[in-house]
């Protein structure tokens, strides 16, 4: 992302800094705020550590939660 650009809540995102992939649920002072795409407690990353994904990415995101969800229906 470049300087300037503000993910809208609901985007579905890249956290660089945890090689994790977060839906952005807020912006509070300089971190905004990610939840895990199969739901879980949220955690800050700094503008800087954030990209935008494609649609392949999320597609491919969103799959691997359900097919960890199907190898372990307790979760």
């Amino acid at each position: 992302m470049t300087v300037g650009d503000v993910p809208a809540v609901g985007t579905t995102v890249h956290d660089t800094s945890r090689d994790r992939v977060g839906v952005v649920m807020g912006h509070v002072g300089p971190c905004y705020q990610l939840r895990p795409l199969g739901g879980g407690r949220e955690w800050d990353v700094a503008p800087g550590d954030i990209r935008p994904i494609s649609p392949e990415e999320v597609l491919h995101a969103r799959l691997a939660v359900v097919n960890a969800r199907s190898s372990n229906p307790t979760r």
